[in-house]
């Protein structure tokens, strides 16, 4: 009884947040990380399940575990504790051979992007290998020539990263055929822990003391925007992910909703 007045004190505080109108997401108990594209969600809990949803329900993905899973155009991934590399492949996660990643993200326009573990150096894979890629073989990674330890990339405007202080840099260009990123842009304001970019360019991040905030003022010219707005929670954030107009948050407690605007 607890838990449950617990959770509807956290829905009835975010339905006043600035227009944002949230309510209890199909449940998944004790909810990890999260990640939304092209009108699939997909996430893990603490147990390192892994789980799509369908309607009103998730179901279990494949039989490997895995602490971080991302999907987009070109297909869905992830990285287990060794910071193996994984792709869901004929219903299941199959590893694939080449560099350790300590979290991917397959949100860019083919392209897979990851940071690697403790040297926290960004790698891109090629849309044509991201997307042929069948649980055979190794992966080859190409530099992208800046430390981060959250990556995150969108098929239109950008990718964007939080390096090991916490700082945010946009990369306005990353070409998803041989994996250029040119033209880092710092960005000012705050200090994330992580942040996510959606299929149409909307940019969000959780800072280091768990707020939410969403930047705006992004355009194919301003690539990197011009001011963060804070969409106000009443429990700190651990990780989110936004998808066609629903934005989906992970609280430190495991608890999970889902936001529109």
């Amino acid at each position: 009884m607890k838990a449950v007045t617990a959770f509807l004190l956290v829905l009835c505080c975010l339905a006043v947040s600035h227009a944002w109108n949230c309510s209890e997401a199909p449940l998944l108990h004790y909810a990890n990380q999260i990640d939304a594209g092209m009108g699939k969600v997909v996430a893990t809990n603490r147990y390192r399940q892994v789980f799509s949803l369908s309607g009103l329900n998730w179901y279990r993905l494949g039989t490997v575990s895995l602490k971080h899973v991302t999907v987009g155009p070109s297909g869905t991934w992830g990285t287990d504790y060794s910071n193996y590399v994984y792709k869901y492949v004929a219903g299941n996660f199959k590893r694939a051979a080449g560099l350790k990643m300590e979290q991917v993200d397959a949100g860019g326009d083919g392209q897979v992007v990851g940071v690697t573990p403790r040297t926290t150096l960004t790698y891109c894979l090629r849309e044509p290998t991201a997307l042929s890629y069948a649980g055979v073989g190794s992966l080859g990674w190409s530099y992208l020539s800046r430390r981060m330890k959250y990556f995150s990339c969108g098929p239109l405007l950008g990718c964007w990263g939080v390096d090991s202080v916490n700082n945010v840099y946009v990369a306005r260009n990353v070409y998803a055929s041989n994996c250029r990123a040119l033209n880092w842009v710092y960005v000012s304001g705050q200090k994330m822990k992580m942040i996510e970019v959606s299929t149409d360019g909307q940019v969000f991040g959780v800072t280091t003391t768990g707020k939410v905030y969403q930047r705006t003022g992004i355009t194919s010219y301003r690539r990197q925007g011009t001011r963060w707005t804070l969409i106000p929670m009443c429990m700190s954030v651990k990780h989110l992910s936004y998808d066609l107009r629903q934005l989906w948050i992970v609280t430190n407690s495991g608890l999970l909703m889902k936001c529109t605007h």
